[in-house]
C-alpha cells in the first residue's frame, strides 16, 4: 500500500510539493504566534479539595474578603525621586484598567506612594484586587505582564516594576520558556545539520532530514497555536513538542534517506530505490511513530489539563513527523534524488562487533544486564518535589521581584492557605490551626454567601513551594474537623502531585501492554516483542537512575520535579523503542530471506549500525540542547531522554539485543499456531486441495 502511495507521489511530485508549500505558508503566522494563547495554569485536579475551595471562594466569598493573590513590587535605590514612583504607579493603574478581572484601588496606590516616601530604598508592594481563581490567575497576570512590558525590561526612571503572586509566577514562566525555546532551536538545528553533513558527505542528502524536521516543528507550532485558542495548552507544550519533533522527524527521514542510498548502491533505479526505501524503512517509521504515540497517550491518564496538553502536543508533533516523512519526503526524494549519491561501502566495524558479541552471548547478556541494573540503582534514592521559583535563573526579573517582596512581607504572606470549615466546627478548627508551629496567623474569617462555610485565611511561616507547607497541608487535612477543605496554591500543588503519583502505575501498565501488542503486530513473534519491552524497561530504569544521581547526589535539597516523572517515563519509553524497531525490522528482513537467527542478527547490526548510531547522535544532540538551555523541568526531560537514547543505541542495541536473540535462537520467532491440528491455514488448504 505504501509503495502504491509513493508511486503516485513520485508521478505527481510537483503538485505534492506545491500543496505542502501552501500548507507551510499558511502555518507560518499561526506558528509565530503559538505562545500568545498558552496558559500558565492548567494544574488543577478536577474534584480535588483545592479546586472545590477555589470554586466556593469565587462563588460565595465577597471579593473584599479574599486574600491578595496578585501584587506589584516597586524596586528602586535609595534617593529615587517620588516622580519615578508616581510614573510606575500610573503605568500600573493604566495596565490594570485595561486588563479584565484585575483592579488597582486608589487608596492602595496612595499608600504605595506614602511608603516610598517614608521608607526610601525599600521595595514597595502594591496589592491588586484579582477577580479570578488561582488556576486562572496566570492568564490574567500574563495579560498584565504584557501591558507593563515586563519581559522587555521596561522601567520608570530608577524604578523597576515586577508582578508577584502564584499567578504572576506561572505567567513569567510563559515568557521564560518562550525564550528558552528560541535558544534551543537556534543551537539545535545547526548542530543537527553538522551531524547530518558529516554522516552523508552530501549537502542534498543532509538537507532532506533537516527540512522534514523544520516542517514538522513549524506545522505543529501552528496547530498548537490554533488549539490554544479553544482549549487549555500549557506553556510547556511548545518546548516539549519542539524537542521531540526535531528528534523524531530528523531520525525518521534519516532512516528512509539512508535506505534509499543503500538501494542505489546495490544497483536499483531511482524509482525502485524510493519504493524499496518506503516499503521497508517507511513501514518501520509508521510502527515506530505509532509506538511513540501509544507511549505518550499514557499521559492522558493523568487528570490534569496541563499534563494532558503536553501529551497532546507531543502526540501531534509525532503524527506530523510521520505524515511529513511518508507524504513529503518521497516527493523531495523524487526531485532531489539524482543529486543524492549512493551510500558508501560499509567499514565493517559493526559487523566485527556483532561477531564478537554473538560469539559470547551469555557473557555479553549477563554483563550488560548487570551494568544496566547498576546504572538504575540510584532510583532507590529518588526524591521528588516541586518549586516554581527554582525554574527561574537568578537574574530573571520575575525571581528578583519575588525576592524583593519576600524581604518586605515574609516568605508565606504572598500565597496563604484558604480553609473552609463548617460554622459549628470553627472553634475546634482555630485551635488546630493555632497549635501548629508552621502557622503564623489566621486572617480573615467570614461566612460565605450561601451560609454553608466559614472562610479562613492562614499565613504560613515558609513560602508556598516549601516542603514544610506541604507537610502542614497534610496535617491539617488529617486534624481539622471532618468535612473541612484546605486550598490555596500550596494545596493545589499537593493535589497535583498526588494526581501524578497516583497515575504512574496506570501509565506504566498502559505503556507496557500497548507497546507489546504493537511490537507483536509488527514482528509477529512473541519472544521478540517481550524482549523488546524488557529491554526498554531496562533503558528507562537506567536513565532514571542516572538522572537521579545527577539531580540529587551531593545535593541535600536536590530532587527531580514531580511533573517530569510521568513525562520522562512516557517519552523515554516511546523513543527508546525507535531504534529497537528499526534494528529488529532489519534483522527480520534477513531472517525472512532464509538466514538463521545468528546470521540475521549479525547482518542486521552490520547494515543498520552506522545509521542507527548517527540517528541516536542526532537525538542525543537535540535533547542535550534543551537540557542546557531550558528551565529545570525541560532540562530534566532533555537530560533523561538524551541518556536513555545513548543507552539504548549502545548497551541495548549493540549488546543486549544480539546476545539475547542468539541465546534464544530459533525460539525468537515463535508464535502460536491456530487451528485444531496445529498446521497453518496454508497447509490445511493444500491438504484439502
Amino acid at each position: 500500500m505504501l509503495s502504491a502511495v509513493h508511486d503516485w507521489i513520485g508521478r505527481h511530485r510537483i503538485a505534492v510539493l506545491v500543496a505542502w508549500a501552501l500548507l507551510i505558508a499558511a502555518a507560518v503566522p499561526a506558528a509565530l504566534g503559538q505562545s500568545d494563547h498558552l496558559t500558565g495554569g492548567g494544574f488543577q485536579v478536577p474534584g480535588s479539595a483545592s479546586e472545590r475551595v477555589e470554586t466556593e471562594v469565587q462563588s460565595s466569598v465577597p471579593i473584599d474578603y479574599r486574600p491578595t493573590e496578585l501584587a506589584a513590587v516597586l524596586v528602586a535605590p535609595k534617593g529615587t525621586p517620588l516622580s519615578d514612583y508616581r510614573a510606575a504607579i500610573a503605568a500600573l493603574r493604566k495596565a490594570a484598567r485595561e486588563t479584565p478581572r484585575v483592579d488597582l484601588q486608589e487608596p492602595v496606590a496612595e499608600t504605595a506612594i506614602y511608603l516610598a516616601r517614608t521608607r526610601p530604598g525599600r521595595p514597595v508592594v502594591v496589592a491588586l484586587r484579582l477577580n479570578a481563581d488561582e488556576f486562572h490567575a496566570p492568564d490574567v497576570a500574563k495579560v498584565l505582564r504584557k501591558k507593563l512590558g515586563l519581559a522587555d525590561g521596561r522601567h520608570y526612571g530608577a524604578v523597576r516594576l515586577h508582578l508577584v503572586g502564584a499567578g504572576a509566577l506561572w505567567a513569567g514562566m510563559v515568557d521564560l520558556t518562550k525564550d528558552d525555546l528560541k535558544g534551543a532551536e537556534r543551537v539545535g538545528f545547526p548542530v543537527v545539520a553538522l551531524i547530518l553533513l558529516a554522516m552523508f558527505g552530501s549537502l542534498a542528502a543532509a538537507v532532506l532530514p533537516l527540512a522534514i524536521g523544520g516542517v514538522s516543528v513549524l506545522i505543529t507550532g501552528a496547530l498548537i497555536g490554533l488549539l490554544a485558542r479553544h482549549t487549555t495548552m500549557s506553556f510547556y507544550v511548545p518546548n516539549m513538542a519542539s524537542m521531540i519533533g526535531i528528534g523524531v522527524a530528523v531520525d525518521y527521514s534519516l532512516f528512509v534517506v539512508v535506505r534509499f542510498r543503500e538501494e542505489l548502491r546495490d544497483g536499483a533505479t531511482q524509482a525502485a530505490a524510493r519504493a524499496s526505501a518506503m516499503a521497508t524503512s517507511g513501514v518501520a517509521v509508521l510502527f515506530s511513530g505509532a509506538g511513540v504515540v501509544i507511549a505518550l497517550a499514557g499521559l492522558l491518564l493523568v487528570p490534569t489539563p496541563a499534563i494532558r496538553s503536553m501529551a497532546f502536543g507531543a502526540i501531534v508533533v509525532v503524527l506530523v513527523a510521520m505524515l511529513s516523512c511518508t507524504l513529503l519526503l518521497p516527493a523531495l526524494l523524487a526531485v532531489l534524488g539524482p543529486r543524492i549519491g549512493p551510500a558508501k561501502p560499509d567499514s565493517g566495524l559493526f559487523r566485527r562487533w556483532s561477531l564478537w558479541v554473538t560469539a559470547r552471548p551469555a557473557l555479553s547478556l549477563v554483563g550488560v544486564i548487570l551494568v544496566l541494573l547498576a546504572l538504575a540503582s540510584p532510583v532507590l534514592g529518588l526524591r521528588t518535589g516541586d518549586g516554581a521559583l527554582r525554574q527561574f535563573p537568578k537574574d530573571n526579573e520575575t525571581r528578583q521581584g519575588f525576592e524583593a517582596a519576600v524581604s518586605v512581607r515574609g516568605d508565606g504572606d504572598g500565597s496563604p492557605l484558604k480553609i473552609l470549615v463548617r460554622s459549628k466546627a470553627l472553634s475546634r478548627s482555630v485551635t488546630v490551626l493555632r497549635a501548629d508551629p508552621e502557622v503564623i496567623k489566621t486572617g480573615v474569617r467570614t461566612l460565605t454567601d450561601d451560609k454553608r462555610w466559614i472562610f479562613i485565611v492562614v499565613q504560613t511561616r515558609h513560602n508556598a513551594d516549601a516542603p514544610q507547607v506541604k507537610d502542614l497541608i497534610k496535617r491539617l487535612r488529617a486534624k481539622l474537623p471532618a468535612g473541612s477543605l484546605v486550598g490555596g496554591n500550596s494545596a493545589a500543588q499537593v493535589d497535583f502531585n498526588h494526581a501524578i503519583t497516583g497515575s504512574l502505575w496506570k501509565i506504566a501498565l498502559w505503556t507496557l501492554l500497548a507497546t507489546f501488542v504493537l511490537l507483536l503486530l509488527m514482528l509477529r513473534a512473541i519472544p521478540l516483542a517481550l524482549q523488546a519491552v524488557a529491554a526498554n524497561v531496562l533503558s528507562v530504569g537506567a536513565s532514571f537512575g542516572i538522572l537521579t544521581a545527577w539531580q540529587t547526589w551531593g545535593k541535600p535539597d536536590g530532587y527531580i520535579d514531580t511533573v517530569t516523572i510521568p513525562i520522562i517515563l512516557a517519552v523515554v519509553f516511546g523513543l527508546s523503542m525507535d531504534y529497537e524497531v528499526f534494528l529488529l525490522s532489519r534483522i527480520r528482513e534477513r531472517r525472512e530471506a532464509g538466514n538463521d537467527t545468528r546470521t540475521a542478527v549479525i547482518d542486521g547490526i552490520a547494515t543498520s549500525g552506522r545509521t542507527i548510531s548517527a540517528a541516536a547522535l542526532v537525538m542525543v544532540a537535540v535533547f542535550a540542547c534543551f537540557a542546557v538551555t531550558g528551565v529545570p523541568v525541560i532540562a530534566e526531560l532533555g537530560f533523561g531522554a538524551a541518556v536513555a537514547i545513548a543507552i539504548d543505541a549502545t548497551l541495548v542495541r549493540l549488546i543486549l539485543v544480539p546476545a539475547a536473540m542468539v541465546l534464544l535462537g530459533e525460539r525468537c520467532w515463535w508464535r502460536p499456531k491456530f487451528g485444531g491440528s496445529g498446521r497453518t491455514r496454508e497447509a490445511q488448504a493444500v491438504g484439502r486441495g
